[in-house]
């Protein structure tokens, strides 16, 4: 794909995100085919399909338990890159050799589906996850990472300078 159109799904996926209603932390994916630079299908992090409740209502319920980013993934919203890969699914759309592009550091949990769901390239718009991320097992398994920078999450804000920092993949 052409850097223009690259970064032209990039903006894309930073507006889908804003479809979220997740009080702590919107994020936003597109999945893409590569060869015709098309979008595939797309996702954001939120509650269950059809509109059903928030895990806590209208605050996090992560934030209410106390849980630190990186740990307990079972606990929260559906996290961007898991419902992008269940659209496809269920709208039998071919996962194998497509790009996603993210709003922020997969989880550990979303970037083992990404692997096992075949998608060759992950693109992260950098700064948007303040935990402990999945870049490392997307690169260990084969999966390219490119990193780049985006809108940095706030939680960040009050870390020292180079805590907290995702690994970062060494440009294209």
């Amino acid at each position: 794909m052409k850097e223009k159109h690259v970064r032209i799904r990039i903006e894309q996926c930073l507006a889908l995100a804003k479809a979220s209603n997740c009080p702590r932390r919107t994020f936003g994916a597109l999945l893409l085919d590569p060869q015709r630079n098309v979008v595939l299908m797309d996702g954001y992090n939120g509650g269950p399909r059809g509109g059903g409740r928030l895990c806590g209502g209208e605050v996090c319920l992560r934030d209410t338990l106390g849980i630190q980013s990186g740990t307990r993934m079972e606990v929260g919203c559906h996290h961007a890159e898991m419902n992008v890969v269940c659209n496809s699914a269920a709208s039998g759309v071919r996962t194998q050799g497509a790009w996603l592009i993210v709003t922020g550091e997969p989880c550990v949990m979303c970037a083992k589906l990404l692997h096992h769901a075949g998608v060759a390239k992950v693109i992260v718009v950098g700064g948007g996850y303040a935990g402990e991320n999945g870049v490392s097992y997307l690169l260990a398994h084969g999966v390219e990472v490119e990193c780049v920078d985006g809108p940095q999450d706030p939680r960040l804000l009050s870390i020292a300078p180079g805590a907290g920092e995702a690994p970062r993949a060494e440009p294209g």
